[in-house]
């Protein structure tokens, strides 16, 4: 990871801010879908800012530039921003938001803008207010997207990759199901429809897959619908003849680029505020407009701002976070496929490096293990970059090696791999951390104490209704009794073939109870810099449990996992076990051992590998 050189284009940036006559300029990270992951095209503060991780917002004014991060990418972003930029380490005690720094800024009656397709509403207004209440003049939103006129002709083209159906046989429920659901919450909520504008969402929707954006099968599109019309605002180009059938005479598509043409003439069918009858008993008209509140700026105002929607959490997220049947059968089934290939992987690099003596590099190590998995049934592609990490790599926490500029694996350090794939029947997310040689003593201990905490959650037993915020600190418990702690989630939501709710501190947390048919990942760690990291990933679903007790005749969840790759007994400190954990862990081998066994009747080294790593501690 290279420090990137951006006096040039900030110098540029601040010309067009300075004829904008805007005083601060805002770059998030996002797309004007709030995608986490992007597509190239949409990597506008990676360009200005030369930092590259998937989380983060640059602020630029005349005079300085910030870049603000989580805890999973200091380390990255220390490497990679260069003299312009000031490091804001979110959550360390002290340091401002990036929202507080913006606001702070503006003081002295400063003009902050920002592109309002890449913010979300109540964004902009929490930003706006916190920009007049420190003297600011105003936040405005730029139609030009500054950065993009910086970038110029070397900016990618946006994509426009050809849209797939997800056949029901791993989807599980008809469009038109789903379709019928969202419309009975339509009318539950009396509102005359639901504005869509999530990719992962739409894609679940109408049970199309997509690949606009690397390793996330989503394609640019909107919807909308309304009891008795759903539309599908894409290219109509992407769209099969198969598409096209699919969809039939339920959806209306039309051309992408319309839709904020489209949410402005919807918008005069809606009135200001609904206004009551002179018989105050009789029920107000349908006239809100529901968005979710990931909606942007700009199509949040298209529609006539708040007078004229109603911003809530997603009907689509929430639906689609409780997986059906088939969608649950399926993330057993592929993890199963998925476990073998991190098996068959990890027996043949540490023959590799052990053995051989071979000089892998992490990029050359992560070429192999995708070779393998890509011959497994269902495989559609990778969901992530793969982390392919050794010794103090391994300490950054979203690393990504680079061909031609990465590190040699070191048999006698620490290799995390954290890495995953999509298949037709879902997807998979897997971290191992393994050591070919001997590991310290902090070494054991620390991976010991991940283990611990990844036993905890995967054990946990709780009463319906309570959220991933409340169930974090199983897994950290016993690196916080010897002071230890990580800078990231303890778990996320994991998709049905759809991008890898959660677990962990964020406020967002505590607001969703878990609830049987969730999917999530299970993953604490611990980081020394310079020196290794661990994390130990399984993806967990939550399930329906019986206990002894009920009470408040309240059901009680606990999870099943499906991730199917054993842990690395040379990095176990057995004596730190209890013996419920020790059974647990037994147990959790024989599981892998008997479902991944038979991938392996040609391959003696694969099952040599297993049949050791899963033998029983006592």
């Amino acid at each position: 990871m290279d420090t990137v050189h951006t006096t040039d284009r900030l110098t540029h940036l601040r010309e067009l801010m300075k004829e904008h006559e805007i005083d601060i300029y805002v770059v998030p990270s996002e797309d004007s879908h709030q995608s986490e992951y992007i597509a190239p095209c949409d990597a506008r503060r990676e360009y200005i800012s030369g930092f590259s991780g998937s989380a983060g917002c640059a602020v630029i004014t005349l005079d300085k530039a910030s870049l603000a991060t989580d805890g999973r990418y200091f380390n990255q972003a220390e490497k990679q921003l260069d003299v312009n930029w000031e490091l804001l380490k979110q959550g360390l005690p002290d340091v401002p938001t990036w929202q507080e720094w913006t606001a702070g800024q503006s003081n002295g009656g400063k003009t902050v803008g920002v592109d309002p397709t890449v913010i979300t509403a109540p964004d902009a207004r929490k930003l706006s207010d916190k920009i007049q209440k420190k003297g600011g003049k105003a936040l405005v939103g730029v139609k030009e997207n500054l950065v993009d006129i910086v970038w110029g002709k070397d900016r990618p083209p946006r994509p426009n990759e050809t849209v797939k159906v997800l056949g029901l046989e791993f989807a599980g429920k008809k469009f038109e199901d789903k379709l019928e659901d969202l419309r009975k919450e339509l009318e539950k909520k009396k509102s005359p429809g639901f504005v869509v504008c999530m990719l992962d969402e739409i894609a679940w929707l109408y049970n199309l897959r997509g690949s606009d954006i690397p390793y996330n099968p989503v394609f640019f599109s909107y919807a909308i619908v309304t009891p008795t019309k759903a539309t599908l605002y894409t290219d109509s180009a992407k769209l099969s003849d198969e598409v096209k059938s699919h969809l039939g005479d339920a959806v209306t598509i039309r051309p992408y680029d319309e839709i904020q043409d489209d949410a402005k003439i919807l918008k005069e069918t809606l009135s200001a505020d609904p206004v009551a009858s002179e018989d105050s008993s009789a029920p107000k008209a349908k006239t809100r407009f529901l968005i979710s509140n990931k909606t942007s700026w700009a199509l949040s105002e298209a529609l006539g701002g708040e007078e004229r929607v109603e911003e809530i959490r997603s009907l689509i997220a929430d639906a689609k976070a409780i997986k059906n049947e088939t969608e649950l059968e399926g993330m057993r089934a592929c993890h199963i496929r998925d476990g073998a290939a991190l098996i068959e992987y990890f027996a043949w690099l540490e023959e590799e490096l052990i053995t051989k003596g071979t000089k892998l590099d992490e990029v050359e190590a992560a070429d192999k293990l995708e070779k393998i998995r890509s011959k497994h049934k269902h495989f559609a592609g990778l969901s992530f970059d793969t982390i392919s990490s050794t010794g103090p790599n391994a300490a950054v926490i979203h690393y990504k090696p680079e061909r031609g500029n990465c590190s040699v694996i070191d048999p006698k350090a620490i290799y995390l791999c954290d890495s995953g794939a999509q298949y037709f029947d879902g997807t998979t997310d897997t971290t191992r951390t393994l050591h070919f040689g001997e590991p310290t003593e902090m070494e054991r201990k620390a991976y010991t104490l991940v283990l611990k905490g990844n036993i905890a959650l995967d054990r946990a037993m709780f009463p319906k209704g309570t959220s991933g915020f409340a169930l974090d600190t199983l897994a950290r418990q016993f690196l916080w009794e010897e002071g230890l702690d990580y800078r990231h989630g303890t778990g996320h939501g994991v998709g049905s073939y759809l991008g890898p709710i959660g677990i962990g501190t964020r406020i967002q947390y505590s607001e969703v109870a878990l609830s049987a048919g969730n999917v999530l990942s299970n993953e604490p760690g611990y980081y020394e810099d310079g020196s290794f990291g661990i994390r130990i990933e399984n993806i967990i679903m939550a399930k329906e449990v019986t206990t002894n007790h009920k009470f408040g005749e309240k059901p009680y969840l606990g999870f099943e996992h499906v991730t199917m790759v054993p842990m690395c007994l040379k990095l176990i400190d057995k004596e730190r076990l209890s013996p419920i954990e020790k059974d647990w862990l037994n147990k959790y081998h024989a599981e892998i051992f008997e479902k991944t066994k038979g991938f392996f009747e040609d391959d003696a080294r694969a099952l040599s590998w297993l049949k050791r790593e899963t033998d029983p501690i006592s």
